[in-house]
């Protein structure tokens, strides 16, 4: 499985090298495309290991004025 995430980032807030370095630091690998960043799992996990890993990228992002989406096929 992968989860891909799509960054939109405010003029008020973090960098985005910032932000890169923050989601890198989690197993992100950024991407060109319709997403910014790429989480490989090489295996399939459950719905609670992905919102687990959700709140992760959300604790990580906290304060940053960065909004993002996840999504995970």
């Amino acid at each position: 499985m992968k989860t891909y995430l799509l960054v939109w980032f405010s003029s008020e807030g973090a960098r985005p090298s910032e932000i890169n370095r923050r989601l890198t630091s989690l197993g992100f690998e950024p991407m060109q495309g319709s997403y910014d960043f790429i989480y490989n799992w090489n295996s399939n996990v459950s719905v609670e290991k992905v919102l687990e890993f959700g709140d992760k990228v959300y604790l990580s992002l906290q304060g940053t004025g960065v909004m993002f989406k996840l999504e995970t096929m």
